[in-house]
């Protein structure tokens, strides 16, 4: 046997092993012993063919596998997201109803006001329930994480760099950023 590129291979060099027959004729031994190993290579050949072909069919099931787990894990990640926001839609249906009833009543304006107050205070309890929070911004220093200036105003009647104005109320969603508070920052003058 001799070994090269990590496989093996049989090598029967048989006239060097073995005497040349009489009459130049090939010997019954050496045509018999030629036979079993050309044999045996067939044998590992089709072994070997085998082995290749169970792992071929063994990858080609994985990644079929793989592929299915992946488009499941989107479904769910899509199911998972129409869940929640179903959840927050139903949160928010009193408060529709509410308006609903509001735009119903046709009287006093005292009780259309007092209608939409509630409805308010309906949607403020909805948002909250989901986690939503309002920036707190007036009269507080200004802070370019939760605040967007939308003008400096020069005056001494609020402290510097604080908010004076709320144009436009921010929210948190938990502790991520909704949108900013659009705010007017007083500038006191050095002058």
């Amino acid at each position: 046997m001799r070994k090269g590129n990590g496989k093996t291979d049989v090598n029967l060099d048989l006239e060097h092993e073995l005497p040349p027959a009489e009459g130049g004729e090939e010997s019954a031994s050496t045509s018999s012993l030629a036979k079993p190993a050309e044999v045996g290579v067939a044998g590992e050949t089709e072994k070997l063919k085998a082995e290749r072909d169970a792992l071929l069919d063994r990858l080609a099931r994985l990644q079929a596998e793989f592929d299915n787990a992946r488009k499941r894990a989107v479904r769910e990640q899509q199911e998972f997201r129409e869940f929640a926001a179903a959840d927050v839609i139903k949160t928010f249906l009193p408060t529709l109803d509410s308006f609903e009833h509001a735009l119903k009543a046709g009287g006093d304006s005292s009780e259309f006001r007092n209608g939409v107050e509630l409805i308010y205070r309906q949607f403020q309890d909805a948002l909250q329930k989901i986690g939503v929070q309002p920036i707190v911004a007036l009269g507080q220093p200004f802070d370019p994480r939760v605040h967007e200036a939308i003008e400096m105003v020069d005056t001494t009647e609020v402290p510097d760099h604080h908010v004076m104005d709320e144009l436009q109320r921010g929210y948190k969603f938990k502790e991520r950023l909704l949108r900013p508070a659009m705010v007017r920052v007083a500038r006191n003058s050095h002058g």
